[in-house]
């Protein structure tokens, strides 16, 4: 049970592995936090690949780790989510805080390519 840790870049993965409860997201949260401060990490993936249960706390951590992404100015990406804890975690509304399953090749604005798109990413952006 417990985090594992990867840092690549500007990237920092972590794999939670186990129960999300209240008697380990403390310790999630810490060992989370402190890598992303150390490295400083612009984009946070957090993959949930080998979650075995989570509780509200798991909600609390995702909310945290967001906060703390948005202090530094990076980007949290929810991965390999299990059917039922990514029905929660809509329901909580934290596909509004982070990017739930990112993309194979991350999405472009017209903004990042200098006002341009391409063809395949024009498509009606109304607002929900």
């Amino acid at each position: 049970m417990g985090v594992q840790i990867d840092l690549a870049d500007k990237l920092c993965i972590a794999r939670i592995i186990g129960d999300i409860d209240h008697h380990s997201a403390k310790e999630m949260r810490e060992e989370i936090d402190n890598a992303v401060t150390r490295s400083g990490a612009k984009e946070l993936e957090l993959d949930f690949r080998e979650v075995t249960f989570m509780d509200s706390s798991g909600i609390g951590l995702v909310m945290g780790r967001y906060k703390l992404m948005q202090e530094t100015g990076g980007k949290l990406h929810l991965v390999n989510i299990a059917g039922h804890l990514k029905k929660v975690m809509m329901l909580a509304g934290l596909d509004r805080l982070a990017i739930l399953d990112k993309p194979e090749r991350p999405a472009r604005t017209a903004n990042e390519e200098g006002g341009k798109q391409h063809e395949s990413d024009q498509h009606d952006e109304t607002a929900v």
